[in-house]
């Protein structure tokens, strides 16, 4: 699969993270959409990740700069768990282990063939300081691979003005929820 994106396609993104930067100036203090731009347009098939996101309906926005590796890192933004990532199970195991009601596809899964990693709880957390988010959804996170192993997986959501942490059957899935994804440029 072609993971580059038209320049039709790649000006148009790039005008939608512009606007959206500069729209929450809260969530990335002291960063400079310039020297964004200029990374973002060095590693195209970031940028193509970036596109998969938004038309999941994850709305990502840079949350963060990690000065050890000279990374923006992205967070899906979205209110709610992206629209277009939700009814998965967490995991190909899981996903196997249905007998019937089989969903789709699965969180795990979904993520790699976009390019980015579930948040973890701490991210999600991170996130969380942001802005209300997950308050009618609910996204899974990286499960430890002690709870995945004897069948769970976690989940988050925010309720109560307070950022939760659940688990269930990794081979659960609900109409409501999703996952959420990082990614590093």
């Amino acid at each position: 699969m072609k993971k580059k994106l038209s320049s039709e396609q790649h000006e148009k993104l790039l005008k939608l993270l512009k606007t959206r930067f500069e729209k929450h100036m809260n969530r990335h203090k002291g960063l400079d959409w310039a020297k964004i731009q200029a990374k973002l347009e060095a590693n195209p098939e970031k940028l193509w990740s970036l596109n998969e996101m938004e038309n999941t309906g994850g709305e990502p926005d840079v949350v963060d700069y990690d000065k050890k590796t000279g990374e923006y890192i992205f967070y899906d933004c979205s209110a709610e768990s992206p629209k277009g990532r939700r009814s998965l199970c967490y995991d190909c195991e899981a996903l196997e282990a249905r007998k019937e009601f089989k969903p789709e596809d699965n969180a795990i899964d979904m993520a790699a063939a976009i390019g980015i990693e579930l948040l973890t709880e701490e991210q999600y957390r991170q996130l969380q300081q942001l802005g209300n988010f997950d308050t009618k959804t609910s996204s899974w996170v990286k499960t430890p691979a002690e709870i995945r192993k004897h069948g769970g997986a976690i989940f988050c959501d925010r309720r109560y003005d307070h950022v939760f942490m659940y688990h269930n059957g990794a081979s659960s899935y609900y109409a409501a929820r999703g996952f959420r994804g990082a990614l590093r440029v």
